[in-house]
């Protein structure tokens, strides 16, 4: 059986190309060879092209191969969906009010008479 395309809005396909551009000027700023980073990275030159060129077929791991084999670029992955404020405002309309009940009369064990 044949792979999946996969099929991805142009505003998400417009974002991989800009990240693969970015990665690709990278490599360029530390004059560092494809083939040098493909070896670093232990995928073939064809995937490092395709990463500079945003493939939406390459594995997230390549592209985490990849900015790794850049000097440890890949610790920017930690900055995917950190600060997720919509998600937390969705949460927080979820969570529980608590209220207390309210106080009638004595508590057990305080008579005073």
């Amino acid at each position: 059986m044949g792979r999946k395309a996969v099929v991805l809005l142009p505003q998400t396909q417009d974002l991989l190309y800009q990240m693969g551009e970015q990665i690709r000027l990278a490599r360029l700023r530390r004059n560092i060879s494809s083939e040098l980073v493909a070896n670093r990275a232990g995928v073939s030159r064809a995937t490092v092209t395709a990463v500079e060129k945003g493939s939406p077929s390459v594995a997230i791991g390549c592209y985490a191969a990849v900015l790794h084999a850049l000097n440890g670029m890949d610790r920017d992955l930690l900055l995917v969906a950190k600060d997720d404020a919509f998600g937390r405002k969705l949460q927080d309309l979820e969570l529980p009010v608590r209220r207390r009940a309210p106080r009638h009369g004595r508590q057990e064990g305080s008579d005073k008479e």
